[in-house]
């Protein structure tokens, strides 16, 4: 079926020229800001700035890995919770499978919660050095 293939790859040549479009557009206004903006580096404008305060030290100062951990934490329980939109937006319209639905993200939402209280229990959350 030769034919439908090149009926699939002209589907997509809009998605390509306004990928195309769009990488113009960014290539244009970052060169016209470059070109046309404003260029007076002075001390001040130069300077590290972090949250108003004056850094002191070095940049290359090592951080506590409750940093990371916390971080890491997040993402996973973040992406996780994700799978709940998809799911409460098609539970409605699942029809006979409702109650099979509401117990597969019981089980789910379980081993998230398996998973919180795992992480709270070994001191995770707590902040004290």
């Amino acid at each position: 079926m030769p034919g439908q293939t090149n009926s699939l790859l002209n589907s997509y040549i809009p998605v390509l020229c306004m990928g195309l479009m769009a990488l113009f557009l960014v290539v244009v206004f970052v060169g016209l800001s470059r070109i046309l903006g404003p260029q007076r580096p002075t001390p001040q404008k130069l300077a590290p700035y972090e949250c108003g305060v004056t850094p002191i030290g070095s940049a290359r100062e090592r951080f506590p890995i409750k940093f990371y951990l916390i971080a890491m934490l997040f993402i996973v329980f973040d992406i996780e919770t994700v799978f709940l939109y998809p799911w409460a937006a098609t539970f409605r319209h699942s029809g006979g499978m409702m109650l099979f639905n509401l117990f597969e993200m019981a089980v789910f939402v379980g081993i998230l919660l398996v998973g919180y209280v795992y992480v709270w229990r070994r001191g995770a959350f707590e902040w004290d050095n």
